[in-house]
This record gives C-alpha cells, structure tokens and sequence, in this order.
C-alpha cells in the first residue's frame, strides 16, 4: 500500500513527503467514513500545519484518516485514494482502483494493474547493472518471482516442489536458466527449497537473501517471467515490461480470483500449465495513468481556490 500511495505522490510532484501512522484502539475497526479525530493516531508521524495541496491515500485506514485531516483543514486539501476506500467515493477528489475493487462513481478510475514505480527508465538501469552480474549464467532467463502465503492456503514446500517441476520442464524445453528471487512474504522453508535445489547442479539459480536485491535486474533481464498469483503487486510489476508473463496457482480469495481473470481475460496472462503459453505485449504501466488524473483534479482544486 505504501508503495502505491508513494509512487504515484511521486509521479505526480517531486516535493513528497511519506507520513507513517498508526490507529489506535476501536480507531483501528472504524468504518473509513467514520468521523475521526486525530487524537487517535499514534503520535510517531505528526499530522499539522502546514497542510498539503494534495493527500495520496491508500488502503482503509488511510482512507479515514486522510479525510480526517482534510476536516481539519477546512476541506481544503486534494484527496486522491488509491484502491476501495470501503467509504462513498465523494469524500474524495479521485478513487483510484482496479477492476477487482467493488468501488463506483464518477470520480473513480479504473486501472488494470496496481501503481508502482518499476519505469521502463528505471528497468533500463537495472538491465545495464545487472547484466554483467549474471553473465556466467546461459541466455534465455526464465526469471521466477516468489510471493507468500494467502489467507486461503499456505505456500508449501509441496507447492514449491510442483512449481519447481515445471520451471526446469520448462528450462529442459528452452534452454538457458531459471533465476528466482523470493520476498519478504515467502516462507522460510519454501526458500530453502529453492536454494537447495540450486545446488544440485542444474541451471537454477536462486537469490538467498544475501547482498543486493536482483529483482529488477531480474525483471529487466529476463525473456519470460513466472509469478505466484498471490502478489498483486508482483504480477503489476512483471507486466511493466514487455515479457510473457505466466502465473502459477494457488487458491486465492475472491479478490484476488477477480483480478487475476480479469488479466487472463485482457490476454495479459496466462496461467503456468503443461501447455501454457504466455505472449510479448506492450508494457502496461497504469501509473502514469493515475498520475494525469491526478493533476487534473487538483490542477482544477488549485483553480478554483484562486
């Protein structure tokens, strides 16, 4: 959420400034539209004067206390709030959502993918910073982004065996290597499965933790890409460049069912099967999208109030 709100604040404006707060006590179960006082946030990120032009929001909470603060100010700050802030959209100057987010209005945007700030610039850089790192590894990279856990299932070794499976069927198929980076949500034990499968001599290759994150590097690099289907954020990201982009499957909720169908749908990708078969597209990056709409509203804000 953090990363939605920041990048698209910071594609709109390079004066940002990131407030971190917490609710405290029944604040933290209050409906979003629920009139808040300040008092109830954690005092670590003060909230005061001077006020913004503009408030990026993302996420429930953040939604009630964005509205909060506009209160305080008189109505006078641009709210812009990424994803449903399960709250009438008119609190806000822009809602900002994915097909998947049961939000509607004339207010609200609808993007394919989540925000984020993997830019075709930014993959250039890491293309050029990574590529020397992974030239004692054989072209083509099959680059594999691992997620975590959902509220569903857990992501076992046993999945972790199944998918491994079919990366180096895969591998065996097309050659070259398979490079894959966990996150900070992968299980421990499905990381060491990867890391111990790399040591068996294969063409895998498996980022253990240690030094720099490749992951750029790897989504810049690789010529397919395979990611859990639990990470939102993930898929969002492998679609900003141009490469197939398959996923493999564990069960998910029904928001994340939603999303996934509706890329499936856009043929923006494709589920990792015996016969799956992802293809190169343009990059689809909704970012930059949001970013003009951003503007917009507040440009017209900024107009009226002179």
């Amino acid at each position: 959420m953090r990363t939605q709100a920041r990048a698209l604040a910071m594609a709109v404006t390079d004066d940002v400034t990131e407030k971190v707060v917490r609710l405290r006590g029944l604040w933290r179960r209050a409906p979003a539209g629920f009139p808040m006082l300040l008092s109830g946030l954690d005092p670590a990120d003060a909230l005061q004067p001077p006020w913004p032009d503009l408030i990026v929001s993302c996420g429930r909470r953040a939604a009630a206390v964005a509205i909060a603060v506009n209160k305080k100010a008189s109505g006078q700050i641009c709210l812009v709030h990424v994803q449903d802030p399960q709250t009438n959209p008119r609190c806000f100057d822009l809602v900002v959502a994915m097909g998947h987010d049961r939000v509607n209005g004339p207010n609200v945007l609808r993007v394919p993918t989540a925000l984020h700030d993997v830019t075709q610039e930014g993959l250039a850089s890491a293309a050029r910073e990574w590529g020397s790192r992974f030239e004692f590894l054989p072209r083509p990279f099959l680059g594999v982004l691992l997620g975590g856990s959902t509220a569903r299932t857990r992501f076992t070794v046993e999945h972790a065996d199944r998918l491994r499976e079919r990366l180096m069927a895969l591998q065996r198929e097309f050659g070259g290597a398979v490079l894959v980076v966990p996150s900070r949500r992968t299980p421990e034990d499905v990381v060491r499965h990867f890391e111990d499968a790399a040591t068996e001599g294969g063409p895998l290759w498996a980022w253990t933790g240690a030094g720099e994150n490749p992951y750029r590097g790897v989504l810049a690099l690789s010529d397919r890409l395979v990611v859990t289907a639990d990470s939102i954020s993930m898929i969002s990201e492998a679609l900003a460049t141009p490469h197939p982009v398959e996923l493999f499957m564990i069960e998910l909720g029904a928001r994340h069912t939603r999303f996934v169908d509706d890329l499936t749908r856009r043929k923006l990708v494709a589920p990792l099967t015996e016969e799956s078969g992802a293809e190169s597209r343009a990059a689809v990056y909704s970012t930059p999208i949001a970013a003009a709409a951003t503007m917009n509203v507040l440009s017209n804000r900024l107009a009226r109030a002179n």
